[in-house]
């Protein structure tokens, strides 16, 4: 059996427009994969392991390029080894420089893709506000006052690229038949109201999900996923839980199994080495190896010739890069985390 498939890309917002209508898929086309772009751990020679995260999905006849790793010359690199065409369209899933840094040279290459954004206020992506939302005081001279006390009915704020062709996305969006962007904000110390996007896409054996860093939260995301089609088939990227616990581990491989009962799961960038080995544990077989350069297959033979839950879930040569890169990005607080931990266990 083909996929059928649409393909959605979910920006990040903060509530969450329940969808009671029946899920709709789009028409099979024969060439349905994932291939990661950038990312700290994998074992094709031709690629550039770094620090960040992007992913090509081909599905239904289209093509989305989710996000574009962290070094303008290192994607350019592997958008090269990998033989890929950029004539896609685009998603930035959030502000974080490891997640957009090679959007430059997209438009290099595509000067007039589509991109979509989340929508935030004074954002990198540019963005709009009514005049309204700041305080008058007309007793003042008009030089004083904000454009001489008239002041256009909507302030624009610029881009951080000149002219691309964003969209930018302020809640959860169906952007074509079966393809949604999820719009949630992160509530997380240290990322508290950044705006993500996540991009399902709804297919004849369900939901597949693509995550950027899952700001917002994994289980949080998959049960915006899960209001379109409560089928997860198959959820790839990364989980932000670098840093977390093993009780916050714990947790969320529970939700992921049995709450939301994910059928495969393929993690990487920011998912963590604790999360890698007890998703693998927990999934076996379906725990799919998704590192730079693999092509993750979607359909009926997902999975049937590539590399499964067998031996650990990084290698040796994987799991030495991926420290690394990690303590010298550090960035969520690694290096930080792991000294409080020290200095407190000395108390």
């Amino acid at each position: 059996m083909k996929l059928r498939a649409t393909f959605l890309i979910a920006a990040g917002l903060s509530i969450l427009i329940p969808i009671v209508a029946p899920a709709r898929a789009a028409a099979p086309e024969s060439k349905n994969q994932i291939t990661t772009l950038y990312d700290a751990f994998g074992t094709d020679p031709s690629m550039t392991k770094d620090w960040g995260f992007s992913a090509l999905v081909e599905i239904a006849g289209k093509r989305i390029l989710f996000d574009t790793g962290n070094d303008a010359d290192m994607f350019a690199a592997n958008v090269k080894a990998k033989g890929v065409d950029l004539k896609t369209l685009d998603v930035l899933s959030h502000r974080h420089s490891d997640h957009m840094a090679g959007l430059n040279y997209v438009l290099s290459v595509n000067p007039t893709v589509k991109i979509y954004a989340p929508k935030e206020g004074f954002g990198v992506y540019g963005s709009s506000l009514p005049s309204s939302f700041y305080r008058k005081d007309e007793t003042l001279p008009p030089e004083m006052r904000y454009y001489g006390g008239a002041p256009p009915q909507v302030m624009k704020f610029g881009a951080a690229w000149h002219g691309p062709n964003f969209e930018l996305i302020d809640k959860t969006t169906e952007i074509a038949p079966g393809m949604t962007l999820i719009a949630l904000v992160s509530d997380a110390p240290g990322t508290k109201e950044l705006k993500e996007l996540s991009l399902a896409v709804n297919t004849s054996e369900g939901m597949v999900l693509v995550v950027g860093c899952s700001h917002p939260g994994i289980e949080k995301i998959v049960e915006a996923a899960a209001a379109i089609n409560p089928k997860i088939h198959l959820i790839a990227g990364g989980f932000h839980l670098v840093v977390a616990s093993d009780d916050v581990v714990a947790k969320a491989v529970a939700a992921l199994k049995d709450t939301f009962k994910v059928e495969s799961i393929a993690p990487g960038h920011c998912t963590g080495e604790p999360m890698f080995a007890a998703l693998k544990k927990a999934f076996g077989d379906r725990y799919l190896y998704a590192g730079l350069g693999t092509t993750l297959p979607l359909g009926a033979n997902t999975g049937s010739d590539m590399r499964r839950g067998e031996g650990p879930a990084l290698q040796q040569d994987d799991l030495t890069t991926y420290r690394r890169l990690a303590r010298r990005e550090d960035p969520f607080g690694i290096l930080q985390a792991r000294s409080l931990r020290t200095k407190a266990s000395r108390l």
